[in-house]
């Protein structure tokens, strides 16, 4: 992983840490000040990318040369970046676990320089997925019993971001995606019907359908809107008698008033003894216009979901910080106003047995009764600690996502207007942070 995909300031900052021998342990702490609007949660993802970007960390002949040449680096500092690789440790909030603000996601120690230069790539992997993995589970709410389809690649911010979204969608419960690549990559089902210009290339929708169900006669998904919707569905139909298909079989919606031709679309295959057929709907779909086919009784099995998830339109990103916590034997903090952090390396205490506030105290405090910790170790040394498959590591993270979807409070889970839990601060956080306020001057005071 090229050194170079960061801040400059970041390499800047390295390097002076570097030509002063700074070489101590710092710890630095991811976390969202505040959750955007309409989140009543976030669901940790990200960190599988983010351990594999930590391990691969390094600087290549080229990017040292462009140091020296644009950057005005010198020697003895393009020596150290030269050999520089991330040698520390990393506690996280392991992926699908549900959080909330100012919950640190991951907390990184290393000796400063390595954990001053990986805080932009942490920031954007981590709030990337964990944007898009949240604004999935609000999908996922939506749609109550029916399952889920990820078509959000073609809108993707880059290609790189496409596989991404399919992994984050997956781990927020969506059951299949449009993502070949992804799907190979992470065990996850791999979907696709057909597109407007399909049907457009045959002299009329039967012939259209009737080739696609001969080609791919394992679950054919016909799409019946290029014309007159029902015509459409009559005509898939027609194919589905005339070839005596049996096995799984859909016709997708992907325009109109969806609910009244979802109706229509029933009516037409139960009326035909095709009760098997399934119905997907699709066409700039998100949580409120699936939650409101739901609630209007609307017979859809499945939803293809794009461009709104795959850019969590509504919320594009997350207010996330990744803050200088404690450096050598001292903790540290920042009194900014509206930005101020909480000194120490950290943990979070969560109560499964019933909906109370978490606690985040340090990280060396006992768990308090009941009480479990979500930070966990997952690095040390620079590797990771857990070597799990791709395809294990969303089916783990998904188990784990349900499991916290099932605990979470009904007004956190709810669509409009919800009101997420506060975190509470321990009572030796809270005197850790008064007692290193008051070293610079302010606590107390």
């Amino acid at each position: 992983m090229t050194g170079l995909r960061t801040d400059l300031y970041e390499l800047r900052m390295a390097a002076s840490y570097l030509c002063r021998g700074m070489t101590d342990r710092a710890t630095f702490s991811l976390f969202a000040r505040r959750l955007p609007h309409r989140r009543g949660f976030l669901v940790a993802a990200g960190l599988d990318e983010a351990l594999t970007f930590l391990e691969t960390f390094s600087f290549d002949d080229d990017e040292l040369v462009y140091l020296r040449d644009v950057g005005g680096f010198d020697p003895p500092t393009l020596a150290a970046l030269a050999v520089l690789r991330f040698t520390g440790e990393v506690w996280a909030v392991p992926e699908g676990r549900v959080v909330f603000a100012d919950e640190p996601l991951l907390e990184v120690t290393a000796p400063i320089a390595e954990a001053q230069l990986v805080e932009t790539g942490l920031l954007n992997l981590i709030t990337f997925h964990t944007t898009v993995a949240s604004k999935a589970a609000r999908c996922r709410i939506a749609a109550g019993g029916a399952q889920l389809i990820d078509f959000a690649f073609r809108r993707t911010h880059g290609v790189a971001a496409g596989a991404g979204v399919a992994r984050a969608s997956a781990i927020a419960g969506f059951a299949a995606t449009s993502h070949v690549e992804a799907a190979r990559r992470y065990g996850l089902r791999p979907s696709g019907t057909m597109a407007h210009s399909y049907v457009e290339a045959f002299p009329d929708e039967r012939a259209a359908f009737r080739a696609f169900a001969v080609d791919f006669p394992n679950n054919p998904i016909f799409l019946v809107d290029t014309y007159d919707t029902p015509a459409g569905v009559r005509a898939a139909v027609d194919v589905i008698t005339e070839l005596g298909l049996t096995g799984p079989l859909g016709v997708r919606l992907d325009s109109g008033d969806l609910a009244v031709l979802a109706r229509q679309t029933r009516a037409i295959l139960d009326e035909a003894g095709l009760t098997q057929v399934q119905i997907v709907a699709s066409g700039s779909l998100d949580e409120d216009v699936i939650g409101g086919l739901v609630a209007e009784g609307a017979p859809i099995d499945g939803y293809g979901v794009g461009t709104k998830m795959g850019v969590s339109y509504d919320a594009p990103s997350l207010d996330s910080a990744y803050k200088l916590v404690a450096y050598g034997d001292r903790p540290v903090l920042k009194l900014s106003p509206g930005k101020a952090t909480l000194p120490g390396a950290k943990q979070v205490f969560r109560d499964r047995t019933r909906t109370a506030t978490d606690i985040v105290g340090l990280r060396d405090e006992p768990s308090p009764p009941g009480h479990e910790a979500l930070l966990v170790p997952v690095m040390r040394g620079g590797r990771r600690l857990d070597a799990a498959d791709p395809g294990g590591a969303v089916r783990a993270a998904r188990e784990r996502f349900d499991a916290d979807l099932a605990w979470l409070p009904e007004a956190a889970r709810r669509l409009a207007d919800p009101l997420p839990p506060t975190a509470t601060v321990s009572p030796g956080l809270a005197a850790l942070h008064e007692r290193v306020a008051g070293q610079v001057g302010v606590g107390g005071h």
